[in-house]
């Protein structure tokens, strides 16, 4: 299974799952012993430039394709995967970059979080609503210009004026995007690229 991720291959991690399915194997344990160990060592090869973003996209649409067979099998057992936290995530209003955002959201439901992906070009209050509604812990907020990420700064004050910054942390993140501008805005994290938006977004949730 964990070989399925490493190789991207989103047939054969689906064929993989359906013989779980038929030989008994608890679906949990496929995906957290099985799928998600793929899915660590992709992470940690890109970590170190061994592997690259078209790996990362792969092996993320492979993970996704697993859980979405799995995922009906532990409904019909009464079982669920341990949510690690709701993220809501979207690319900021006026800017239409998708690739990294979608990536972002991609490796945080194969982590184990439950991701609310808003799109591109979201209104300020689309995010913080969404983040209301659905008790969301964090929301990640892309922005891919230098004149759009100034509306990261008024994501982080809308959530301040409803009172809502104890409970909902703010992780950037973008090509402009950095730890400077991230600190000045008052937003809770920052992250590089995609593999960094897991390990930041496990740290806001108090995990590792």
């Amino acid at each position: 299974m964990a070989q399925s991720i490493i190789d991207g291959e989103s047939e054969d991690a689906e064929d993989l799952a359906k013989q779980a399915i038929e030989l008994g194997i608890d679906p949990l344990d496929a995906i957290n012993k099985g799928f998600v160990v793929g899915v660590d060592h992709v992470g940690e090869l890109f970590s170190t430039g061994e592997a690259f973003l078209p790996e990362l996209v792969m092996a993320g649409e492979a993970m996704k394709t697993a859980v979405s067979v799995l995922e009906p099998e532990m409904s019909k057992q009464g079982t669920e995967r341990k949510l690690l936290g709701t993220v809501v995530l979207g690319t900021i209003e006026g800017d239409i970059h998708d690739i990294g955002k979608t990536l972002v959201g991609t490796m945080l439901s194969a982590a184990g979080f439950k991701v609310f992906d808003l799109g591109v070009n979201v209104p300020v209050m689309s995010m913080v609503e969404t983040a209301r509604n659905e008790n969301a812990d964090i929301i990640g907020v892309s922005a891919l210009l230098t004149t759009t990420m100034t509306k990261q700064r008024d994501v982080v004050e809308a959530l301040d004026d409803m009172g809502m910054r104890p409970t909902v942390k703010i992780m950037v993140g973008g090509a402009p995007v950095t730890r400077n501008w991230a600190d000045e805005i008052g937003a809770d994290a920052f992250s590089e690229d995609a593999v960094g938006a897991v390990a930041v977004a496990k740290q806001l949730m108090g995990i590792e």
